[in-house]
C-alpha cells in the first residue's frame, strides 16, 4: 500500500495550483445573487485547457472544487457526470494529485437554513461518504470544508450568505454546525476510503491596531482565528479560553461536549495566507470598528506558518496564496513565498508545499451583491469614509471591473463568450523559483 502522504513527502516541497471555486446558490428571496466562479471565469467551458495549463506550468497537484450545491441535487441523489470527466482527465490524463474541496461557502438549496440546519452535519457527511467511495483511488486527498473561519464570518457573523445570521451568536451557530459537519464528514470519508488523506484548510489571520482602546478586540479576533479548528479537533474542553465566550453567545454546552468527544483527526494542515489581505489593522471610524488590510509580505507568511505548526504539530501545506496587482508584483510574491517555504523547510519546519490560488483571475464576490463590497475588510481606507467600505462597480458594466488580478493567467473579457486566458510573467516562474 502506498503511504497516504506519499504525494507530499516530508523534507520535500510540492507546488500546486488552485482554481477559484466559490459556489453559492442562495435560496429564492435572498439579498445575494448566485455566485459560481467556475461559470463566471469561463472554467466550465475551458476546464480541459485550464487543467492542461496547470500541468504544463509544472504543478504536481491541484486544489479543485466539486460544486456541492450542483452535484448533491437532493438527499441521496448525486450528479457526478461533470466530476467524473474532469477527475479522470486531471489524474489519468495529466498525472495531477487532486485535493477535492467539498464545500466552498455554499450548500444545496434544498437544505433549509444551510449551515445552521440541524440536518447539515448529516447532509454533508452523506455527500462526503458518497464522494470518497466513488473516487477512491482517484481522488484520495479531500478537504471537508474550505475556510471555516471565513465561512462563519460570511454566513454567521455578517449575514452575507445563507443562513444569513448576524452577531457573535450567529457566528458560533455556524461555526459549531461546520465543526460537527467536518467531524461527521471525516468519519464518513475514512469509512469509505481507508487511504484518504484529510487536508484541513483554514484562513490564517494577523490582527493589530494603533488604538489602545481596541487591543481587547484585536485579542478576541486573533484568538477566534483558530477556534473553528480547535472545535473540529476536539480541543474546546472546559479549560479552553473561549469555551465560556461561546456559552455566553448561545452555544449549547451539550454541543461543545459532543465536539470534544468526537474529535476529528486530519493529516495535512492547510493554511491560507495572502500578504496584502490576511494582515488587518483595526481602527475606529465614528462608532464603528473596521478592518483595513495591510501588507506584511514574507514576515506575515513566516509568522502564520510557525504559529500553525507549533499549535497543531501537523505537516503544513500552504493551500492558498497570491497577491493582487501587476504581473511583476505577482512574480515577486511567488519568488518571495517559495523562498520563505524553502528557508522554513531547511530550518526543520514541516512544510510540504505551496498552492498558488488562483490559476486564473477571479470575479470579485461583490458582483452577487450588486457591486457592494461584502468582505469584512476595507481594501483602500483612503476611498472609504465609513466601515461599509467600497462599492466595486455596477454589474451592468460587465465582468472587467470585477476581475481580481491575482492569477497566473489574466482574464480578458470578450462579448458573448467566456473570458480569454493570457499567461503572465508570474506563470513563467511557477514552480521554477526554487529547486
Amino acid at each position: 500500500m502506498t503511504h497516504p502522504l506519499s504525494a507530499f513527502p516530508a523534507g520535500e516541497l510540492r507546488w500546486l495550483i488552485g482554481i477559484e471555486d466559490t459556489c453559492v446558490y442562495p435560496q429564492p428571496g435572498s439579498a445575494m445573487g448566485t455566485l459560481n466562479e467556475f461559470e463566471l471565469t469561463g472554467h466550465d467551458a475551458n476546464w480541459r485547457d485550464d487543467l492542461e495549463t496547470a500541468a504544463e506550468l509544472g504543478a504536481t497537484g491541484i486544489r479543485y472544487g466539486v460544486s456541492w450545491p450542483l452535484v448533491h441535487t437532493a438527499p441521496g441523489v448525486f450528479d457526478w457526470s461533470s466530476l467524473d470527466e474532469r477527475f479522470h482527465f486531471a489524474v489519468h490524463g495529466l498525472g495531477l494529485t487532486v485535493i477535492a474541496d467539498l464545500v466552498h461557502y455554499g450548500t444545496p438549496t434544498w437544505l433549509n437554513d444551510s449551515f445552521a440546519s440541524a440536518d447539515y452535519p448529516d447532509a454533508i457527511a452523506e455527500f462526503a461518504g458518497a464522494f470518497a467511495a466513488r473516487y477512491r483511488g482517484i481522488v484520495d486527498h479531500i478537504t471537508p470544508l474550505n475556510e471555516p473561519l471565513t465561512t462563519a464570518s460570511f454566513c454567521g457573523l455578517r449575514g452575507v450568505w445563507p443562513p444569513a445570521l448576524t452577531g457573535w451568536a450567529g457566528w458560533c451557530t455556524v461555526a459549531v454546525g461546520i465543526a460537527r459537519g467536518v467531524q461527521k464528514s471525516v468519519t464518513a470519508i475514512r469509512e469509505a476510503n481507508a487511504d484518504a488523506v484529510i487536508v484541513h484548510v483554514e484562513a490564517s489571520a494577523i490582527y493589530e491596531t494603533l488604538d489602545n482602546h481596541l487591543l481587547a478586540e484585536v485579542a478576541l479576533h486573533q484568538s477566534i482565528a483558530t477556534l473553528p479548528t480547535d472545535l473540529i479537533l476536539g480541543r474546546v474542553d472546559p479549560e479552553h479560553p473561549l469555551r465560556d465566550w461561546m456559552l455566553a453567545n448561545s452555544t449549547p454546552a451539550a454541543l461543545l461536549d459532543e465536539l470534544q468527544q468526537n474529535a476529528a483527526t486530519v493529516d495535512l494542515m492547510g493554511v491560507n495566507y495572502y500578504p496584502d489581505l490576511t494582515p488587518r489593522v483595526l481602527e475606529r471610524v465614528a462608532d464603528t470598528v473596521r478592518q483595513v488590510t495591510a501588507n506584511r509580505w514574507r514576515a506575515g507568511l513566516q509568522e502564520v506558518l510557525l504559529m500553525w505548526s507549533a499549535r497543531y504539530s501537523l505537516p503544513i501545506l500552504v493551500t492558498e496564496t497570491s497577491i493582487e496587482g501587476t504581473p511583476e508584483l505577482r512574480r515577486d510574491w511567488l519568488l518571495a513565498a517559495t523562498e520563505t517555504l524553502q528557508e522554513l523547510s531547511d530550518d526543520g519546519v514541516d512544510v510540504r508545499g505551496l498552492t498558488w490560488w488562483p490559476l486564473l483571475d477571479f470575479v470579485d464576490w461583490s458582483i452577487a451583491s450588486g457591486g457592494r463590497n461584502v468582505e469584512e475588510f476595507v481594501l483602500d481606507a483612503a476611498n472609504s469614509d465609513d466601515a461599509t467600505a467600497e462599492t466595486f462597480a455596477d454589474p451592468d458594466d460587465g465582468l472587467t471591473p470585477f476581475f481580481r488580478r491575482m492569477g497566473l493567467l489574466t482574464l480578458i473579457e470578450q462579448p458573448d463568450a467566456p473570458p480569454l486566458r493570457e499567461l503572465t510573467i508570474a506563470a513563467h516562474h511557477f514552480p521554477k523559483a526554487i529547486k
